[in-house]
């Protein structure tokens, strides 16, 4: 299972709210390249950039960030936050991405999203499946779509969709451990789906479940940032992995 930390960002800051309420921002770092070089230094290969200003703003606005992270940085960046238009979509593979997650343009312009998949291919893209008391949430968590979680992410994987990077909002920034429940009966209903764990990691058990349960990759945020899971614990996972 791949490990990958997690750069949210406000204001060009490294930041983590709380189940996705942007009152509760955290500010841990000025400089998301400084953590981004951590995470490498660590021998992190990935990394999950969100742009939470481009969540809300419902356009890329720290392109920038993106770009000096994967200049400077050998590591394999997936970004989201703000892909609503093809522009959007090319301005974050132009500026590193190697994956782009698209969430609420799922939900609003399903056939937009088809047309990239053609375009684009099922290795560039990740569905985001976001989810409130299993119904898929968007625009930064703030709107409920009434779809099923399960019934949103089985549509897209019969189309073609593999990656999937599911968050349980109730669990994320928590620190209470992840939606393990959900994510057995995602992959017991679903077993060709790559699924990305995210939201409520607090511990390396935490890791090893996820890895147990059989996720392709697992998302840590706040525990690196409150220092519940450190970067030499991440380490020492990836190098018994190899």
């Amino acid at each position: 299972m791949i490990l990958v930390p997690a750069i949210d960002i406000i204001n060009g800051q490294c930041v983590r709210l709380t189940k996705g309420n942007y009152d509760t921002k955290k500010v841990y770092n000025e400089s998301p390249m400084e953590v981004a070089k951590a995470f490498e230094g660590a021998g992190l290969t990935h990394v999950h950039i969100v742009d939470l200003d481009g969540a809300r703003a419902k356009h890329i606005v720290n392109a920038k960030v993106l770009e000096a992270i994967a200049t400077k940085t050998s590591l394999i960046i997936d970004f989201g936050g703000g892909i609503k238009s093809e522009s959007d979509l090319q301005t974050a593979f132009d500026c590193g991405a190697t994956k782009v997650t698209l969430g609420s343009v799922a939900v609003d312009s399903p056939k937009l999203v088809l047309e990239w998949l053609q375009k684009f291919g099922a290795d560039k893209l990740i569905l985001g499946a976001d989810a409130k008391n299993r119904r898929i949430a968007t625009h930064g968590w703030e709107k409920d779509s009434g779809i099923d979680i399960l019934d949103f992410i089985k549509n897209y994987s019969t189309k073609g969709f593999k990656h999937v990077l599911c968050t349980d909002v109730a669990k994320d920034g928590m620190l209470q451990g992840p939606s393990l429940e959900l994510y057995y009966e995602l992959l017991e209903e679903l077993p060709e789906i790559a699924l990305i764990a995210s939201g409520g990691i607090t511990t390396m058990d935490d890791i090893y479940q996820c890895a147990e349960l059989g996720c392709a990759a697992a998302v840590i945020g706040k525990a690196i940032y409150e220092r519940k899971i450190s970067l030499k614990e991440l380490e020492q996972y990836q190098t018994e992995q190899n």
